[in-house]
Formats: C-alpha cells, structure tokens, sequence
C-alpha cells in the first residue's frame, strides 16, 4: 500500500460515497442553498431600492425644506417692514395727538388767561370807581359843608341830567 496509488476498491467507494452526497446535495441541499441566495439576492435588491428611493425622498425633502426655508425668510422680512412701518405710522400718530392735545392746552390756557385778565381789569376798575366816589365824598363834604350848598349842587346836576336825556 502506496501512499500516492490507492488500490481499486477504495477508489470505487470513494467514487460511490462522493456520487451519493453529491446526489443528496443536488437533490436536497443546492436547492435550498440557491434559495436562500436567490432570497439574499432579492433582499439586497430591495434594500438597494428602498436606499434609492429614500435618498430621493430626502433630497425631494430637503429641496422643500429649502424653499420653506426661503419662504419663511421672505414672510419674516415683510412681518418685520409691517411692523416697522406701523411702528413708524403709530409714532406719528402720537405725535399728532401729542401736538392736538398741547394746541387745546395752550388754548384753554390762553383763555384762561385772557378771563383772568378780564376779572382783574373789572376789579381794578371797581376799586377805581370805589376809591373815586370815596374821594368825590371827602371833596363834597369839604367843599358843601353846609345844606344850601348840597341842595344847590343837586339842583344843578338834576338840571344836567334833564338837558342830556332831551
């Protein structure tokens, strides 16, 4: 017995047991090994696809997203010029308020002013006239001492009163 030449017998149940698991495995095995890779296969497709078509969803989304984004930017904009320009319009109105109220103030005040300088006239002119008659009355009664000289007087300015309602 040679290592390197086997005898006739072994070689035919060598052959015969290598012909019977080949047999079992076309028979058995390779069938269910080129399902699961045939079902590897497929996976991996699907997978593949399902890759492709969520990375088109998100660059779909992120285009979106972007002109959301651009759209927001340009309402936030023109919130912001609203809002400045009402603030301006606001102002303005304040101020025109502001002015309206101040112009009835000085009005009243000049009216006021113009009441108060009219009752001070009227009063001057009452302690005028009350200091007149007091001096008339110390004049009159030096100067007409006695009756005959009041009654005269009278009768003189009686004759006047008469002369200048004719």
């Amino acid at each position: 017995m040679s290592l390197l030449t086997p005898e006739p017998g072994l070689i035919f149940w060598m052959l015969l047991s290598f012909g019977i698991v080949v047999l079992v495995l076309t028979k058995y095995g390779f069938p269910v090994i080129l399902k699961m890779v045939e079902q590897r296969k497929n996976f991996i497709e699907e997978s593949l696809l399902s890759a492709r078509k969520a990375r088109e969803e998100l660059s779909k989304l992120k285009e979106t997203s972007e002109a959301l984004l651009s759209k927001t930017r340009l309402e936030q904009a023109n919130i912001l010029r609203e809002t400045a320009r009402l603030q301006e319009q606001l102002i303005e109105k304040a101020r025109e308020e502001a002015r309206t109220e101040s112009d009835k103030l000085i009005v009243s005040a000049r009216q006021q002013i113009e009441a108060e300088k009219e009752e001070a006239l009227l009063t001057l002119r009452n302690e005028v006239t009350l200091l007149s008659v007091d001096l008339a009355e110390k004049i009159l009664r030096k100067k007409l001492g006695t009756k005959e000289e009041q009654i005269s007087l009278i009768d003189s300015l009686m004759e006047e009163i008469k002369i200048s309602q004719s």
